[in-house]
């Protein structure tokens, strides 16, 4: 019989730091993403009226996540694992969002 862990690494693009978190925190968060909608739900997490750039608001979504995951290993009783979820969902969709996107000629040269 083999052991499966129940801890996963993925590592966001943009060299973006490796995150180890348990595997239904992930879970959770890639079946969140097809929900995600970045104007309601980033303004909501970051409790700001105004919508950073694409990627901007990274470095502010990871020390939250930190946070959180922090509060979830010492198992204080103001964790939030809904709050958790969907920061990582954001940072999963705001890496998306802020990754280089191919160029596609619009013109053929002869």
């Amino acid at each position: 019989m083999t052991m499966m862990s129940n801890v996963i690494a993925f590592e966001p693009r943009l060299g973006q730091p490796r995150l180890r978190r348990p595997r239904l925190l992930v879970s959770a968060a890639r079946a969140g993403l097809p929900g995600w909608n970045r104007r309601r739900h980033l303004r909501r997490l970051l409790k700001s009226d105004v919508l950073p750039a694409p990627g901007a608001a990274l470095d502010r979504l990871h020390a939250e996540e930190a946070r959180l995951d922090a509060a979830r290993r010492d198992g204080h009783a103001e964790y939030d694992m809904q709050r958790h979820i969907m920061v990582l969902i954001a940072i999963l969709a705001e890496t998306a969002e802020a990754a280089p996107r191919p160029v596609h000629a619009a013109f053929t040269f002869p």
